[in-house]
Order: structure tokens, then C-alpha cells, then sequence
């Protein structure tokens, strides 16, 4: 009785392991059913974070976003099978991206988001799609060529920004005027109290892009910093990551990511860049 009792406790336990490792293998198929394309597949739906106040790039009105970011996010959406009905944008800020995808909030963020080893850490990138750097904003008919040719003269950024300090510190002879937004660096070059504005050149791009400065500036074109923006989404997503990383490749030859350069901030005058596949990240 004993001994067949002992072979019967082993029995169940033996069941009981296996249906805790057929739980192990079926909540790992989970998490990579979590992934972008799974999801993507299944519900044709996804959660996209963009910017809603950078012209030409992430612009809410109303309802409606436009600019490049947005349009970068549709080409994205329609490689994963996801239409543009099926897009929830959600604005998201510089500070609340990583933990927006963390979190679950978002599925993609597409926010002139660099690439850096800091982020990294967090989250997985796509891309880059585009690498901006920091450049100059200055009236349509100014001479100026780059930061050089600004000793004593007033240019503007915003308050703690990293354009702001790169002034403080690689050009101590330009006056730096600082506001909290640039847009009020914008009012002020409008006024002509400032030589110059500057951020990244894509940035820069947008607002010149905004039809009531529609021949009023023009970016100078000599960047002094680079920027790669990337897509973030999960950092386990590493499919996801090469997935997008091959649309964008498509992007590159089938004439959609020039055309959705045109429409947005192409009407700034500025050229498309070529989007330099050889660039992509590895996906960690």
C-alpha cells in the first residue's frame, strides 16, 4: 500500500511540473505575442505617440495630426497591415516616451525621437528615418552661413535646451537669448530683435514650412550636431525592430518616404533627404 501510494505522489507530481513548464512555454509564447507584428496582425490597431506642437513634424489641430513624424508613423502602420483608421495617435512629450512605451501606453513612438546609448537601455529603436542636426533659422534675405559668422549677434533657443547649451559652450561669442518655447524665439525673429533661431534643422524646417512665414526665412543649412530620430517600441521587440527596419528600407526605394517628405516638410523649400539604410540600427 505504501509503495503504491509513493508511485501515485510521484505520478501527480510529475503532472503537476509539466503543467507548470506547459505554463512557462505558454506564457513565453505570450510575450512574443506581444510583440508589434502580433499585435499589428491580429487587431489592426495600434497605439502610436507623437508630438502635437512641432510644425511640419507632429501638429495637432483639433483632432487631426499632421507632419512628417505623422506621416513616417502611417508608412510604418500600413507595412505591419494597419490602415490609417486604425492609428490612435496619443501626444506624447520628450519626457514621458520611455515610460509611454514601457508602460504599454503606446505601441510605436515616432516623436523626432533620438537614437542614444542613455535610451537605449530602455527601450528598442527602429530607424534611424531621418538624422537632423542642429542648424540656424534666419531671415529669407540673411547672409549668415553658420555659427561662425554670428559673433555678437543675438540668436535665440529655448530655456535648458541642448541647442541652448551647445551655444553656452561651442560659441561663447554669440549672444544667447533663452525663452521657454520656440515659437516665442520665432515671434522674436519675426520682430527682427533676434539674428537667429536655433534647434534641430528639421525643426527649424517646420516652422519655415507654416504658411504665415512662407517666404520670410530659410534654414542656412550647415548643421553643427547630429541627431539621429528613431521609432521607439519595446526593448524585448526585437522582430518588431527588424520588421519596421524593412519597411523602411522599402520606404527608401518605393517613392513613399519622398512623398512623405513633399507633403510635409517639403513645402519649406527644403530638399528630401535620402533616407541611408546602411544606417539601421542592429536591434540589440
Amino acid at each position: 500500500m505504501r509503495i503504491t501510494r509513493i508511485v501515485a505522489l510521484a505520478a501527480a507530481a510529475t503532472l503537476t511540473l509539466g503543467g507548470l513548464a506547459a505554463c512557462g512555454e505558454s506564457n513565453d509564447g505570450g510575450a512574443a505575442a506581444a510583440g508589434i507584428v502580433n499585435k499589428a496582425s491580429k487587431d489592426k490597431k495600434l497605439v502610436i505617440g507623437v508630438k502635437a506642437d512641432q510644425p511640419g513634424l507632429g501638429l495637432q489641430t483639433g483632432a487631426t495630426y499632421e507632419g512628417f513624424d505623422i506621416e513616417i508613423a502611417k508608412i510604418i502602420a500600413k507595412g505591419l497591415g494597419v490602415e490609417p483608421g486604425g492609428i490612435e495617435w496619443k501626444t506624447t512629450v520628450s519626457l514621458n516616451r520611455e515610460p509611454f512605451i514601457q508602460q504599454g501606453q503606446v505601441d510605436l513612438v515616432v516623436a523626432t525621437y533620438t537614437i542614444n546609448d542613455e535610451r537605449k537601455q530602455k527601450v528598442n529603436f527602429a530607424g534611424p528615418y531621418y538624422v537632423a542636426g542642429q542648424d540656424l533659422l534666419v531671415a529669407a534675405a540673411s547672409t549668415v552661413t553658420g555659427p561662425e559668422a554670428l559673433s555678437g549677434k543675438r540668436v535665440c533657443s529655448a530655456t535648458n535646451s541642448t541647442p541652448a547649451k551647445r551655444i553656452k559652450t561651442d560659441y561663447k561669442q554669440i549672444q544667447l537669448v533663452e525663452f521657454d518655447s520656440y515659437s516665442k524665439c520665432i515671434n522674436a525673429l519675426t520682430g527682427k530683435t533676434v539674428e537667429a533661431v536655433t534647434t534641430d534643422d528639421i525643426i527649424l524646417a517646420g516652422y519655415a514650412a507654416q504658411e504665415q512665414y512662407a517666404g520670410k526665412f530659410k534654414v542656412v543649412g550647415k548643421t553643427f550636431s547630429s541627431e539621429p530620430y528613431g521609432i521607439g517600441l519595446k526593448k524585448d521587440d526585437k522582430a518588431g525592430c527588424e520588421k519596421i527596419n524593412e519597411i523602411l528600407k522599402t520606404a527608401a526605394t518605393d517613392g513613399s518616404y519622398k512623398a512623405a517628405w513633399d507633403t510635409s516638410l517639403g513645402k519649406s523649400g527644403k530638399a528630401a533627404p535620402t533616407l541611408d539604410t546602411s544606417k539601421l540600427t542592429n536591434c540589440g
